[in-house]
């Protein structure tokens, strides 16, 4: 999908055009084969360029050629919205020479729509270096409220624990870990990308620039904290959890063993006087079977008191 953006001098809005000229955002959203040629051709950057960045294992960096730089950011993609279950994903920004920046997704993203409705202060098509570290910051922040959300999953799934430990639940858990640490990774490699443009080596910073980038390598270093934070609380929870279910499961093996040893009492005594020996004048009493009910309940309880004292009953 190609759609293509520029501000407007007198409303100062960006809004969507038809044709691409200076000044203009291109967007590029798994573009097919034609509209990546069609940019190609009117921008001069190379089609391999593009091609790249629609592969989804793409490393954040920044990598300049002869007439374009391109920075490469990882930003968070809710993939169910019920069960806030994210991804990342690159995020493609080329700065021309010639005044055109484009970007190139894989997927429909949500980072870039308050920029298609002018609900970012400030923002300027025209002001390219501007506009990335916008980006920049839309993204930790992004990351932020991800983070709250993947926080608040945690504590719902917590109380569900404190009731029920189904093997659903635990995996759940592990599964928003695995999230966390795809989080870590890529707010890191945000962070080198943040670190290297603040040099204004690779792009000129004007007057509010830095300010701006200052905000995003702080909301970025934040994200990483919290993602730290709550990935130890989580692994923290699950090996609690693993701990109880493992020592719940030794009571009721230790309860199950001193169950049988004190059921096996009366089969033993039984088994014994039953054998083809003489009993004597035990065996002519016409009581004698309440005898043998009776005195096998006195041991089991006798051994069972032992086995509560013990506490394994």
């Amino acid at each position: 999908m190609l759609k293509i953006y520029k501000t407007s001098a007198v409303e100062k809005k960006a809004k969507k055009v038809k044709k691409m000229t200076a000044d203009c955002w291109i967007d590029l959203i798994m573009p097919a084969p034609d509209e990546i040629d069609k940019v190609a051709n009117r921008t001069g950057v190379d089609k391999d360029l593009i091609m790249k960045l629609l592969d989804t294992e793409e490393l954040p960096r920044v990598e300049q050629e002869d007439n374009a730089t391109l920075i490469v950011i990882d930003i968070p993609y809710l993939e169910n919205e019920g069960e806030h279950k994210y991804k990342t994903y690159p995020l493609g920004i080329i700065i021309t020479n010639n005044n055109y920046i484009i970007t190139v997704s894989v997927k429909k993203t949500t980072l870039l729509n308050d920029f298609k409705r002018n609900k970012v202060k400030d923002f300027r098509t025209a002001k390219k270096t501007r506009f990335l570290i916008q980006i920049l910051l839309k993204s930790a922040s992004n990351y932020l409220k991800a983070l709250k959300e993947i926080n608040a999953d945690i504590e719902t799934k917590e109380k569900v624990l404190k009731k029920t430990t189904e093997n659903k639940d635990l995996i759940e858990l592990l599964d928003i870990e695995k999230t966390l640490v795809y989080f870590m990774t890529s707010l890191k490699a945000n962070d080198a990308v943040l670190e290297k443009l603040a040099k204004g080596i690779i792009l000129p910073l004007y007057e509010g620039d830095l300010d701006l980038l200052e905000d995003a390598i702080i909301e970025n270093k934040q994200a990483i904290e919290m993602s730290g934070i709550y990935k130890d609380i989580l692994s923290s929870i699950t090996d609690t959890y693993a701990t109880i279910i493992s020592n719940n499961l030794n009571i009721a093996m230790k309860f199950l063993a001193a169950a049988t040893i004190v059921l096996s009492i009366p089969t033993m005594i039984s088994s014994f006087l039953g054998m083809n020996v003489s009993l004597g004048s035990f065996a002519g009493k016409d009581n004698a079977f309440i005898l043998v009910i009776i005195i096998a309940v006195v041991v089991s309880l006798l051994v069972a008191l032992l086995l509560k004292k013990k506490n394994m009953l």
